[in-house]
């Protein structure tokens, strides 16, 4: 299995991908599979570990190496079974024309070209999911060879509460950038009264640090609206079962937004924008609101009273735990090895 070589596996605070693979990746060991993973050198992997070489993928010089790691890997390990890639799909190109089948993950918005690239080069042999198919639709005809699987969440990592305080705040948990719609989050806690928690990382430099100067530090009181910043899974955990509800008013078509998932696995309804993935996570009425406005935003807090908690969360195990996710994938490489073997 292979990932971007920026973010150690798991991550410390802030890396959504490098999330899912670390589930994945205790999962497969979990059901008895040999997973080896190429990643940041300070990873915690219960995998066994291939540390890259080069750490920058917008680097030619790292890319290469790392492509030559994942070639050296595909040839060294005994009887390799699937190549998983998580990752840039460049990295798969030395063994790309290999018989073994390879799994090419997207958690981004795809480029057409690369996929009509690996197609040709892999010669049937490399097949895509997405986590959404708002994800997959971003190929532009993606066609056959995908497969929509979602990302999720380790259950038993978050704590279910059936039950918050009438006076539970709303909280806003992602990068802060315009895109993210933390500026809406605060508008929608002055309208309807509610105190409001933001957290996740912020840009020290460049136009979203602007941003964060501008429009979120000067509304940040302390008590009311409060920022608390980058936050631990611990934290996490705290944070969003707290939470009368999850506000994500994202201004871009989110490919998934793994904080939905959790967010659900904690009994936290989720309150958010109709854009990219939103409606294939929340189902309107039941365990949040899809909306379309700010006021259709600002009056569906004051229906928190008809989500029940308990439907959040097993939203969440039914569609999102990691049990799920995992068996997923399994369902997959075995299907893709066996078309492989009889065609």
């Amino acid at each position: 299995m292979t990932v971007d070589p920026e973010i150690p596996v798991p991550p410390h605070q802030y890396g959504g991908i490098e999330r899912i693979v670390d589930m994945v990746v205790r999962g497969l060991l979990e059901h008895g599979h040999d997973v080896s993973l190429l990643a940041h050198p300070a990873s915690t992997t219960p995998a066994r570990l291939v540390p890259y070489r080069g750490q920058r993928s917008g680097s030619l010089v790292d890319a290469v190496r790392n492509m030559l790691q994942v070639w050296q890997c595909a040839r060294a390990l005994p009887r390799v079974s699937v190549i998983h890639s998580f990752g840039r799909l460049a990295y798969l190109l030395p063994v790309l024309p290999l018989p073994v089948v390879k799994v090419q993950s997207y958690q981004r918005h795809i480029t057409p070209r690369s996929v009509r690239l690996g197609r040709e080069l892999g010669r049937q042999s490399l097949y895509f999911t997405a986590c959404s198919r708002a994800c997959r639709d971003t190929a532009g005809s993606p066609g056959g060879l995908w497969t929509i699987i979602p990302n999720g969440v380790p259950l038993a990592s978050y704590t279910f509460r059936a039950t918050v305080p009438d006076d539970a705040p709303l909280v806003f948990l992602g990068r802060v950038e315009r895109i993210k719609g933390a500026h809406t989050a605060i508008e929608v806690a002055r309208r309807t009264g509610r105190r409001l928690v933001i957290a996740g990382n912020r840009a020290t430099s460049g136009p979203e640090s602007t941003y964060f100067e501008r429009e979120i530090a000067p509304a940040c009181d302390g008590m009311i609206i409060r920022y608390v910043g980058p936050v631990t899974d611990a934290q996490k955990n705290d944070l969003l079962g707290q939470a009368a509800a999850l506000l994500f008013p994202i201004e871009w078509e989110e490919p998934f937004g793994i904080v939905m998932a959790e967010a659900l696995a904690c009994g936290t309804p989720v309150l958010a924008f109709l854009r990219g993935a939103v409606n294939e996570v929340v189902e309107h009425g039941v365990n949040g609101f899809c909306c379309a406005s700010v006021d259709a935003l600002v009056d569906a807090v004051a229906e928190l009273d008809a989500i029940d908690r308990r439907q959040c969360r097993a939203a969440c195990e039914a569609r999102f735990s990691d049990e799920v996710i995992v068996r997923q994938y399994e369902r997959l490489y075995y299907s893709c090895l066996t078309e492989r073997t009889t065609s």
